[in-house]
């Protein structure tokens, strides 16, 4: 698969985490959403093959702000991304990381995408920002993308010798029902670590818990999207 990360995060950790250096990050999606620049600009090459990153920097911290009085501020990642120049690269999946808030980037994003991916952390208030996103989820759908679904929620940080895990497992499971994957995410070092080199937790470590665990997601993923594996393909 051919797959394109934008970075919609002013801390730029997906950026960071795939070794994208700061001054390699000339144009970014700040540039995509409040300057309309041109894709063949903001696209970068990541050491992965097939991947690509629309990278992020301390510049969007002040987006939301300079796109205010934009009529239309909710639609420019989703006019941006359907440049006819998209179609030169040939991309299988668009990903979009979004910021922890509720922002007008976060709407940009649940305006132009097809699908959400939610991580809820095994915390109790992340359980409360769980019940906020899915507002933000349902006003979207109503005003500007009716399309939009919920592809599942993956529970990370997940501890199974935890109390507090279990309860909000259970929470999350008897209130969201199917929409929770089965697949956790656990609490694993080799996940933390990785980012500081630079790497997936697929490239640093590919036996650990964790890159287990990220795999085994993409696997439930692919199965209810019925795509095919690599073996089957």
């Amino acid at each position: 698969m051919r797959v394109l990360l934008v970075d919609l995060d002013p801390q730029g950790n997906t950026s960071t985490g795939l070794g994208i250096r700061q001054e390699a990050r000339k144009k970014t999606s700040y540039d995509l959403i409040v300057d309309a620049a041109d894709l063949q600009d903001v696209v970068i090459e990541t050491r992965l093959p097939d991947v690509m990153i629309i990278p992020a920097n301390a510049d969007l911290s002040s987006a939301d702000l300079d796109i205010m009085a934009n009529e239309k501020r909710s639609y420019l990642l989703h006019d941006a991304l359907r440049q006819p120049a998209m179609e030169i690269y040939g991309f299988d999946y668009i990903l979009i990381d979004c910021p922890p808030a509720l922002s007008l980037l976060t709407v940009n994003a649940l305006v132009a995408c097809d699908s959400v991916l939610v991580p809820l952390q095994c915390e109790f208030f992340a359980l409360e920002g769980l019940s906020q996103l899915m507002l933000t989820i349902r006003d979207v759908r109503r005003s500007a993308n009716p399309a939009l679904r919920i592809e599942g929620i993956v529970l990370t940080m997940h501890d199974k010798r935890n109390k507090l895990t279990a309860q909000v497992e259970a929470d999350a499971r008897s209130n969201m029902g199917d929409l929770v994957m089965t697949t956790t995410i656990p609490r694993n070092v080799r996940i933390s670590e990785a980012p500081s080199h630079a790497l997936p937790v697929l490239q640093y470590d590919p036996s650990s818990r964790g890159a287990a665990a990220y795999r085994a997601l993409a696997k439930e993923i692919a199965d209810r999207r019925k795509i095919p594996s690599v073996s089957e393909a």
